[in-house]
């Protein structure tokens, strides 16, 4: 599985429901598992990004659905970065050698 970090904002309308978000949340999680993936963390957060939010999935044909499908809700709109793991990190530095 590969590792995502999502940057969130509310737009207009996700911010006039913010009551809703608790119920939208849970739907994408479940829309995430449906596509074989799964939520690791999501945080509130204060400053430039209202949410971030550390999901896998199997590649990134399947984070881009998932992103494009929650950007059609019309509820958030984000930013997503491909996470790679401290292993791979090192992987990658030491054939820089």
């Amino acid at each position: 599985m590969t590792t995502y970090v999502m940057l969130a904002n509310w737009t207009d309308q996700g911010i006039r429901n913010a009551p809703d978000s608790a119920i939208r949340l849970d739907r994408a999680k479940q829309e995430l598992s449906d596509m074989g993936g799964t939520f690791r963390s999501i945080f509130l957060t204060m400053g430039e990004f209202d949410l971030v939010i550390i999901y896998e999935a199997a590649d990134d044909a399947v984070a881009a659905r998932f992103s494009l499908q929650l950007g059609m809700l019309g509820n958030i709109r984000t930013r997503t970065m491909k996470a790679f793991p401290e292993a791979a990190y090192r992987e990658i530095i030491a054939s820089l050698a």
